[in-house]
């Protein structure tokens, strides 16, 4: 690890090292991921939190954006939120929990799933947000996922505020904690 760590850039810190089977992928072998999307949400941009969390300056019903967020639960063709740059074989995830929640000016989106498609945290987040903006109705995320069209949901996220916080393994392999985390998710709140 030390040697690892010696050459790697001051952002990266490897915190444990193990020898795996030669058919382990960290990416294909994963069963689950967990990701978290933060959002300052007040009249004020970010000053020391710029580029670490998204912003959105009008006030957010959360209520409302978490009862949208609900729909997401379960298998379903997630297309309406898939980048065109996307390279998976299927739009089809699982989805197994998702929440919405405010802790004063901060706003996390927690997402559970089998897989995730490319950009679909960040167009899932920003289709929400229209629906705390009141610009569109609770029900709109269900007839996003319906329609199965990239172009009726909102446009992409910015990228900053979100992070991946866990990646769940088979048992089988020797990980720590069987590779199901990777960062603690409550070091993500301020």
């Amino acid at each position: 690890m030390r040697g690892v760590n010696s050459h790697a850039p001051a952002s990266v810190g490897v915190l444990w090292a193990v020898v795996v089977d030669d058919d382990f992928h960290a990416r294909f072998s994963a069963m689950s991921r967990r990701y978290r999307y933060v959002l300052l949400n007040r009249r004020v941009r970010p000053g020391v939190l710029d580029g670490r969390v998204g912003w959105a300056h009008g006030l957010l019903n959360v209520a409302a954006m978490n009862e949208a967020a609900q729909c997401l639960l379960g298998v379903h063709d997630f297309t309406s939120f898939r980048a065109a740059q996307c390279q998976a074989k299927s739009p089809v995830r699982h989805m197994h929990s998702v929440s919405v929640k405010r802790f004063g000016e901060v706003i996390v989106f927690d997402f559970h799933a089998n897989a995730f498609l490319h950009h679909m945290i960040r167009n899932l987040v920003g289709s929400l947000v229209y629906v705390g903006k009141g610009r569109y109705p609770v029900t709109w995320m269900a007839e996003l996922l319906a329609a199965r069209q990239r172009s009726l949901a909102a446009p992409t996220f910015a990228p900053d505020g979100l992070y991946l916080c866990g990646v769940e393994y088979p048992e089988r392999w020797p990980l720590p904690d069987g590779g199901r985390i990777i960062a603690p998710p409550q070091l993500l709140v301020t």
